[in-house]
């Protein structure tokens, strides 16, 4: 049955995405689905290239073997040949590297943001900082995960609801709105991920990166840190829960609220 599923998952691309996650995620962002498409663009075009590349190996190895009276050709070099294989590869990056171009652009351009978020990154958490709205605060692994997976803890990893990928503070953002994320570090470098958002860049110490993302569905989507930054690198989720723009004013003003009445 095992072997089935292996072969069956082989043949059937849409199987082996579902179950192993083979392919990388479109995403819910302008930026993650250019990402996507060019991923895929490139990708054929290598798929194209070595089907042409080992079927004239596979063509000469049948029938140009010595076994069956082929003779090689004799001659020592081709401007011909070798005008083809170095144009054919330049047009091929060209045409890679224009729509790669416009996507990198594009990911770079931040401005028009309506929402600016900022990220820093500590050993082991994060803090987000919602510059317009006067709200902050730090997110980390939750009690549950985190008392799982203690040595000798006794509890079941399969019976925590997502182990080692959900928080005690959740990052909540509006749908179809512009949010600039500026990224930064408090100790050492770490990087903000979430691939269905498109985003992952370094958070360094005493630098500002920035990217942006536009998240076009509601949902909850999960990331962690990609930057290796010590024991506890594994542990530092990144959870981020997308509402509409009246959820998301509503949350401001309770999180507000809620700060208010700490510092009465």
């Amino acid at each position: 049955m095992k072997v089935f599923t292996i072969i069956a998952a082989t043949l059937s691309p849409s199987l082996a995405s579902a179950d192993w996650e083979t392919n990388m995620p479109i995403g819910v962002t302008p930026t993650s689905e250019i990402a996507y498409d060019i991923h895929m663009l490139i990708f054929y075009i290598t798929v194209v290239i070595g089907i042409l590349v080992f079927g004239a190996m596979l063509y000469s190895i049948i029938y140009h073997r010595k076994s069956i009276g082929a003779k090689p050709a004799q001659f020592h070099e081709s401007t011909k040949v070798e005008i083809i294989w170095t144009v054919i590869p330049f047009i091929i990056l060209v045409g890679m590297a224009i729509p790669a171009t416009k996507a990198l652009i594009l990911m770079e351009d931040t401005r028009d943001s309506e929402i600016t978020l900022k990220v820093t990154g500590y050993q082991w958490m994060w803090q987000y900082e919602y510059l317009e709205d006067d709200v902050s605060f730090f997110s980390k692994i939750d009690d549950e995960s985190n008392k799982a997976r203690q040595l000798n803890s006794g509890i079941d990893v399969n019976q925590v609801k997502n182990y080692l990928r959900n928080v005690d503070n959740i990052v909540v953002l509006p749908t179809n709105t512009k949010i600039r994320i500026l990224l930064t570090a408090n100790d050492v470098i770490h990087a903000w991920w979430v691939p269905e958002l498109g985003g992952k860049k370094d958070a360094i110490p005493g630098y500002i990166n920035e990217l942006w993302v536009d998240i076009k569905k509601p949902g909850i989507y999960r990331g962690q840190c990609a930057e290796l930054c010590g024991k506890d690198h594994g542990f530092m989720p990144i959870v981020v829960q997308a509402v509409s723009k009246t959820e998301y004013h509503k949350w401001v003003s309770i999180q507000q609220n809620n700060k208010v009445a700490k510092n009465k």
